[in-house]
């Protein structure tokens, strides 16, 4: 896809090295608007090196990476928060504060980035509590709840500011497949009510499927391979074949 407006997210030609060790090296692709991208390669490949350029945790060695136009590494502090405030991240692990009630880990963003009143905080978070369809969890504790509540109570969290871009850091990881796909059909579900655009780093070919628009296959820092979900699992690309294996579920 030629660079155009609507390319919410964007890297150009990005470089990113860890001393001798060579993570990025001319990475090149464009999430559009309202689109969901999803990123399969090698572990180590830096699938996760690129969220965190992407939300202004790291910096490229060269090259740019642009959310909504704006270069991310040029911010200032200020701006960088601002933007931060437009995006959601699910972490792998849920990242969720174990003292506190899944309302509160919920309402935590809220908390910490405006000054609503009480009573219209948890009027968010219960809107966000029954959109990952768990309206009665706001009094558990972590320790409580199954791990695939855990991944919706972060999700209700990544949404709570009902940002415009979301981040996913393999949503079905520490999952058995039952409990995957009621997460992969979620996400989905989201994605097509909310619109938001999105960046999954995924190697769980069934959440792909569910969840992506078009796949990238990153291999040595470049992409190999960017397709579409239906042709890029039917490809004979040899390295896909290899990677995928027979049976890629």
């Amino acid at each position: 896809m030629s660079p155009t407006a609507e390319a919410v997210i964007e890297l150009r030609d990005v470089r990113k090295s860890f001393g001798a060790q060579k993570v990025l090296d001319g990475l090149s692709f464009q999430v559009p608007r309202g689109r969901c991208l999803a990123i399969m390669g090698p572990s180590g490949t830096g699938k996760s090196v690129i969220l965190r350029h992407v939300i202004g945790l790291l910096k490229a060695d060269a090259g740019v990476v642009s959310v909504e136009g704006r270069d991310v590494a040029r911010l200032s502090k200020h701006e960088l928060s601002d933007l931060r405030k437009r995006m959601g991240f699910l972490f792998q692990e849920g990242a969720l504060i174990n003292w506190l009630t899944v309302g509160e880990n919920v309402a935590l963003p809220l908390r910490e980035n405006t000054r609503l009143p009480d009573a219209e905080i948890r009027r968010k978070v219960q809107e966000k509590l029954e959109l990952v369809h768990i309206p009665d969890a706001w009094d558990k504790l972590p320790a409580q709840i199954s791990g695939g509540m855990k991944k919706r109570v972060g999700l209700a969290r990544a949404l709570i500011t009902d940002p415009e871009i979301v981040l996913y850091d393999e949503p079905n990881a520490g999952l058995d497949p039952e409990i995957s796909q009621s997460i992969n059909d979620l996400l989905r579900e989201l994605h097509e009510r909310l619109r938001v655009t999105a960046l999954l780093v995924e190697h769980r070919v069934r959440c792909i499927r569910t969840v992506a628009d078009e796949v990238l296959f990153l291999e040595k820092g470049r992409v190999l391979v960017q397709l579409p979900p239906r042709e890029f699992f039917a490809s004979d690309h040899p390295r896909l074949v290899q990677f995928l294996g027979k049976d890629p579920d």
